[in-house]
């Protein structure tokens, strides 16, 4: 192994120890959030944004997309669009907006 290789390993543990202890600050805020008495809409948004946060770090660089080609973004954003797409069918139908309300 020569030395550039040990240096670029090198600089890959730190950039996984750096998103380690991120992810590790990101659990704490989230127990943290918990113990607040907040309402209950403000706190289930607040830990669905602590989580999208820790799931794009995982997603980014234990799963390495964060050194993928242009396309396999837009495939996760487009998989994301149908995902809130699919979440908000629901809401559609039940509050009577759109063309999906029952009859």
């Amino acid at each position: 192994m020569s030395a550039s290789d040990v240096e670029h390993v090198r600089e890959h543990v730190k950039v996984y120890l750096m998103v380690f202890a991120a992810l590790a600050v990101l659990t704490v805020v989230t127990v943290a959030l918990s113990y607040l008495e907040l309402p209950t809409g403000t706190a289930i948004t607040l830990a669905l944004v602590v989580a999208t946060v820790k799931a794009s770090l995982v997603a980014a660089y234990f799963m390495h997309l964060v050194s993928e080609e242009k396309v396999i973004h837009w495939l996760l954003l487009l998989c994301a669009a149908f995902l809130v797409f699919l979440f908000a069918l629901p809401l559609l139908t039940e509050t009577g907006i759109g063309p999906l309300w029952p009859l």
